[in-house]
């Protein structure tokens, strides 16, 4: 089976480099999977998990925003921040979590409430690959 390159990138480091059989990503226009091939595409993300497919096992990757640059044989992501499960401290994770919950409850304004409303999103996504 052929394979392209993933690549997760954020400001401070590389976080995943694979060849991989499929991609599963999520852009604002919906959830997307990419085999090698793939036409060219550029497309912002959503904060979500990245699924690569390898053989018959998956490895998930927990990426807050940014964007995927899809190629013929490789797919980067330069993603705000990443982790792999074994980074994600869950203590931490269910923390914000909480903290996010409490904000959207006392929220002021529309920029706080869009701030908790990411902080959750980035925690739950941090939690359902550890949890």
């Amino acid at each position: 089976m052929s394979t392209l390159l993933l690549e997760i990138v954020t400001p401070e480091r590389t976080v995943y480099a694979k060849d991989v059989n499929m991609v599963i990503l999520r852009g604002v226009e919906g959830e997307m999977g990419i085999l090698p091939h793939h036409v060219p595409t550029v497309t912002p993300l959503k904060i979500a998990a990245v699924v690569a497919k390898i053989g018959g096992k998956e490895e998930k990757i927990a990426v807050s925003g940014g964007f995927a640059e899809i190629r013929h044989e490789k797919v980067v992501i330069l993603a705000e921040s990443a982790e792999l499960p074994d980074e994600i401290d869950l203590d931490r994770a269910q923390l914000a979590k909480k903290r996010a919950e409490d904000r959207l409850r006392g929220r002021k304004d529309e920029v706080d409430f869009r701030r908790a409303e990411m902080a959750l999103q980035r925690a739950m996504n941090r939690i359902s690959l550890r949890g």
